[in-house]
């Protein structure tokens, strides 16, 4: 048997691993005038993804444990979105260089995705989640093209990037809509 901070711990561990994959994306896109600062790295991707990683970790814990999982933990994809609360100061500067789009619709493809994959909920629900999250795919193709003339391999990676960090988040976010492992179970064996 877990204990009870394994899952959390090993969730957070692998949210900082996330994150830092994601700033590394974040500096491919973004070239030679990407900057790592403590408050733009550390406090709005890193710490971010290391608290949903816990609280994911935390919701498969309970999941496993068959304990009562609270309903906000579906949310929880949203803490990615945490960059835009310094712009809530200045609304005119809230979406400004693409910063609010992307810290939006990243967290929203995950918990699509994450809908999507967990197999549960309502089948109309799921395939519109589903179409929702593949979005990405041919959006990444078409903003690529639409910015190179070229397609070379830097390109090709950068999309393998940006494509794999999306999947992950869908299947991470997927957990807190996952059946208790014992209804999970009893289903498996009917």
């Amino acid at each position: 048997m877990l204990a009870r901070w394994q899952l959390p711990a090993a969730g957070g561990a692998c949210g900082l691993a996330w994150a830092c994959g994601l700033r590394g994306f974040m500096a491919q896109v973004a070239g030679p005038g990407s900057a790592v600062t403590w408050s733009g790295t550390f406090g709005w991707i890193l710490l971010p993804g290391t608290v949903l990683g816990v609280l994911l970790g935390w919701s498969e814990y309970l999941r496993r444990t068959n304990e009562r999982r609270p309903r906000w933990l579906i949310f929880s994809p949203l803490l990615l979105a945490a960059v835009l609360l310094p712009g809530l100061a200045n609304p005119s500067q809230f979406l400004a260089d693409g910063i609010g789009g992307g810290a939006l619709a990243v967290p929203l493809f995950g918990m699509a995705g994450g809908y999507a994959l967990a197999g549960t909920g309502r089948r109309w629900a799921r395939i519109a989640c589903t179409a929702v999250a593949l979005l990405p795919i041919p959006g990444w193709l078409i903003a690529t093209l639409a910015q190179n003339s070229t397609i070379g391999p830097r390109e090709v990676w950068v999309t393998a990037y940006f494509w794999s960090l999306m999947a992950v988040l869908s299947f991470a976010s997927s957990i807190p809509h996952r059946l208790p492992a014992a209804t999970a179970l009893a289903v498996a064996s009917s």
